[in-house]
Order: structure tokens, then sequence, then C-alpha cells
């Protein structure tokens, strides 16, 4: 089931890159930007996080933080962190509950192939834990720059 804006957000904990356990909590009173992506170091993937790297000094600027989740291990995780230079969290979500409960796992298709899978998906939630923007099945190229429009713009 998709988020929308008022939504409360899901509770999540999930271990970071370095195997540090993260949860929603430690973003209480902070605008935060949560990026689901399939898979580390696929094309599309690495084009979306390194987007949000270039950017996100324009995101804290304004007083939002950035997480990434994937259902990447976290050995990959801290792989991919370190080879791009990434300065934002990655979370693994190896049983897509995170992803599940914020409307990013469901039924994809690909070369008319369905299969269930990771939804490339954003959600912005609010200092008070409430969702402010979601979107569902988008595409990597130029969506952190889009994010960062509509959410620096409201």
């Amino acid at each position: 089931m998709q988020l929308s804006p008022g939504d409360d957000a899901p509770y999540f904990t999930r271990q970071n890159q370095d195997g540090a356990e993260v949860t929603l909590d430690d973003y209480a009173g902070h605008r935060l930007v949560i990026y689901f992506y399939p898979r580390a170091f696929t094309p599309g993937c690495t084009t979306e996080a390194c987007d949000f790297r270039d950017r996100h000094e324009t995101f804290y600027a304004a007083g939002y933080e950035i997480l990434g989740v994937s259902t990447d291990p976290v050995a990959r995780l801290g792989e991919f962190v370190q080879e791009y230079g990434l300065p934002f969290p990655l979370l693994s979500d190896p049983d897509h509950s995170m992803a599940a409960a914020y409307g990013a796992w469901g039924t994809k298709k690909n070369y008319g192939k369905e299969y269930e899978g990771l939804i490339r998906s954003t959600i912005v939630i609010d200092e008070a834990g409430k969702v402010e923007h979601a979107w569902y099945n988008v595409k990597a190229k130029g969506h952190a720059e889009r994010v960062a429009a509509d959410v620096l713009a409201s």
C-alpha cells in the first residue's frame, strides 16, 4: 500500500552500511528523504545514488537528512558507499519489510515478465514523522533533482 502526504511514517529498525542499527527515532525532529533503490552497483541505482550525493548539501542546508534503502547485504552497501563517496547512510532491508511498509515493494514488469521486487520510490518525512511527499515507480536519472525541486519549493 502506497503512502500519501499526511500518513504516519512506518517505524523501522535496520542496519546501515557499517552494521550500526538505525531507527526512525534517530531522525525525530528532523526532515528525512528516504529513497528506495533495487540494487547497489547497477547503472540506474548508481546514477540515482550519485545524484543524491551531488545534491546532498542542498538537502542538508534545507534541514533534510537522506537515507538510501535496498535489499542488499550490509557489506555490499559498505562497498557502494566507499566506491562512490556517498555522504549519507544506506540501510539494508534484506526481508524487504521496510520497503513493503513504505509501499516500495510489489509487482514489477521487465521485458514482459512480472515479478515481485523493490519499486524505485522516494518518501519525504517531516519533523513530526508524517509523510510530506511520496513518489513511486520513478526513473533513476534526474529523480534527485526533481525531489529537490519539489521539496525545496514547499
